[in-house]
């Protein structure tokens, strides 16, 4: 009986996808939803490490998260939100209207550069108690490590055939 329950609930577009035929890293766009005032947000899978090969830690993709939600907010037009994804191998990136996957990748691209060879401490927000509800769990320098080995093999802006930006 669980079972049926299982295949009748609506799943994520996300849980479709064969993580075993994308070449991370990566920017995919998943979808756009329409509102009902005729407002469209678009989702991307911005793919950072290959799916059930590796995983950032949580302290690295804390501030790689902490970092983005500026960065990115700064280079793509309708930035809404940057979150992780549970598995630790990237982020669902929200956006009003559309935007093609090689300027999110080229913007992607600058913002972990950022990351990997400027950032200081102080570039990272929200690290106190007071703005973040994890504040201990961040290290720059996993963070700084892990772009930087994101950045060698270069972001695809497409899953399946790399077309590095």
């Amino acid at each position: 009986m669980a079972e049926n329950m299982k295949e009748d609930k609506p799943q994520p577009e996300s849980f479709q996808l064969d993580h075993t035929k994308v070449k991370a890293p990566y920017v995919r766009f998943i979808e756009t939803e329409t509102g009902p005032n005729g407002d469209v947000i678009s989702n991307y899978d911005l793919r950072l490490v290959q799916p059930n090969e590796n995983a950032i830690p949580t302290g690295g993709l804390h501030t790689i998260e902490h970092t983005l939600a500026v960065l990115l907010r700064e280079r793509i037009p309708g930035y809404i939100d940057c979150s992780p994804f549970g598995c630790r191998t990237g982020f669902h990136l929200l956006t009003w209207g559309e935007h093609s996957t090689e300027d999110v990748a080229k913007a992607l691209k600058e913002s972990l550069e950022f990351i990997a060879d400027k950032a200081t401490w102080d570039d990272v927000p929200a690290t106190d108690a007071k703005s973040c509800g994890n504040y201990r769990d961040h290290s720059l320098f996993t963070a700084k490590e892990w772009c930087k080995d994101i950045l060698s093999k270069g972001i695809s802006s497409d899953p399946y055939v790399r077309k590095v930006v």
